[in-house]
Formats: structure tokens, sequence, C-alpha cells
């Protein structure tokens, strides 16, 4: 994952790359928001150090052009011009930590693998669904009922009343469903379920 600096201003863009890199971090840095936006490339990931106050666009423009644009990276802004309601108003907007210069590595260091690890944990949790939708888009109509109806915690005697088949049928659809999810166990399915329904929210 990479840490992408956008700052106008040389010499903090270059000693904070020095710094972060002597860290162990991979690093991109820009001299503007535009171009960064230009440089970006859909598949990366990490998160953004933001000056908030820069020529041309702004970080906090910078922050809604990256949301409209599905660009999904925890947002840092870092700022010699801060204070506690403008502050406030970043982080409301979306922004992970508002931090004024000169932050102190430490400070900084932790704010960034904190931003690094909930990359990390949405990714994960974007791969299950995906992997999840890809197994439940071989069921049919049926096996979809009946799946959501064994996900619920019914019986198949239960669901045979509730969609007016028979037992045999219910066993017969549950067999399919559970091989067409590679779901092992009644558990796996719920698992399955549950990850299709955490990416619709």
């Amino acid at each position: 994952m990479t840490v992408f600096l956008v700052d106008d201003d040389a010499a903090v863009r270059d000693a904070l790359a020095l710094f972060l890199e002597g860290e162990g971090l991979t690093v991109e840095s820009y001299a503007s928001a535009e171009a960064f936006l230009a440089a970006w490339k859909r598949g990366q990931s990490g998160c953004a150090v933001i000056d908030l106050r820069m020529s041309g666009m702004d970080g906090m423009q910078l922050m809604e052009e990256m949301s409209g644009r599905g660009i999904l990276l925890p947002v840092i802004f870092l700022t010699g011009y801060g204070d506690i309601s403008t502050g406030v108003r970043a982080i409301k907007a979306g922004a992970v930590d508002f931090l004024i210069k000169p932050a102190p590595p430490a400070q900084l260091l932790e704010a960034i693998h904190s931003a690094l690890t909930t990359t990390a944990k949405t990714q994960s949790q974007a791969e299950m669904a995906y992997d999840a939708a890809s197994r439940l888009a071989g069921l049919s109509g049926r096996e979809r009922e009946v799946m959501a109806l064994l996900v619920e915690g019914l019986s198949n005697k239960e669901i045979a009343l509730r969609l007016g088949i028979s037992h045999r049928t219910v066993e017969i659809h549950k067999a399919h469903v559970m091989r067409k999810t590679e779901a092992r166990t009644l558990l796996d399915l719920i698992r399955i379920a549950k990850a299709v329904e955490g990416a619709k929210q």
C-alpha cells in the first residue's frame, strides 16, 4: 500500500517523503490535487496525506472529488492553518485525522498506520463480499428463497410449508445451494449471506 502525499510546498513534501520512506513506507508525492487526480490508477490502495490549503483545488475540494470518483483512500489532513472548527468540518466531511504542521513524527506515523489498517480491513471486506456475490450468482430464484429461509434458521419442514413445496424438494434445493456456494455447513452459508448483505449497506 502507498502513502499519497499531496502538498504544494516542495520543501514540506520532500521532507515528509524522505521521513516516511525511511520508515519503510511506499510514498508517491504530488505538488497539487490536480496532479494527484491525473496520476491516479484504479486499483491503487493506501492512504492520502493532504495539505488543506493549496493553490488551485484545496484539500477539502480534493477529498470531495476523490469521493465522487470512487477513490476510497482514508484522508489525513496536514495543515499549517488549522483551527478546531476547520478540523471538525474536515472530520465530518470524512477525513480520518487532522494534524497541524509540523506534526510530531510519532503522531503522523500513528495516523498513517491507522489509516492503512483501515484500508486493509476495507479491502478484505470488499474481497469477501465479491467472493460471496460470485458464489450466489449461480443460484436460481427458488434456490435463493430456500437459502434466505435457511439463513433465518428455518427447518426443511418449515421451509416446505412456507414455500408450499414438498420436504423432498426443499432438500434438493438445499443441496444445490450448498454445492453452488461451496458452503460446507449452515454456518458457512450464513457467513456468505452476511458478506453480501454487508456490501449492500
